[in-house]
């Protein structure tokens, strides 16, 4: 009888550490979804032309930027590639950088 409670509770913790351990797991995959780093990767609509500096339509807000290289036209799509400051660096979405 001592046997079939040890067993369950080994079972009842195991299944803890699995769930807790998952979890873990799965929050450091996730991409950020706030702060700076949440920005990179995410596609804007230049408001300006940039040639180097312009501005940048994203999630409702326009934002100034500098085009990483050459000049893009406004209403082009954008990729943003890192936050300078409070400044957008951005690439052509079509440039495939």
């Amino acid at each position: 009888m001592l046997g079939l409670w040890i067993a369950l509770a080994v079972i009842v913790v195991g299944g803890f550490l699995w769930f807790a351990i998952d979890r873990t797991v799965r929050a450091h995959r996730q991409q950020a979804y706030w702060g700076k780093e949440e920005l990179a990767g995410k596609t804007g609509v230049a408001r300006t032309q940039l040639s180097p500096t312009g501005l940048v339509f994203y999630d409702g807000e326009l934002w100034s930027a500098e085009a990483e290289s050459g000049p893009i036209a406004a209403g082009k799509d954008v990729v943003i590639k890192r936050l300078d400051g409070l400044t957008l660096v951005v690439a052509s979405k079509e440039g495939g950088k």
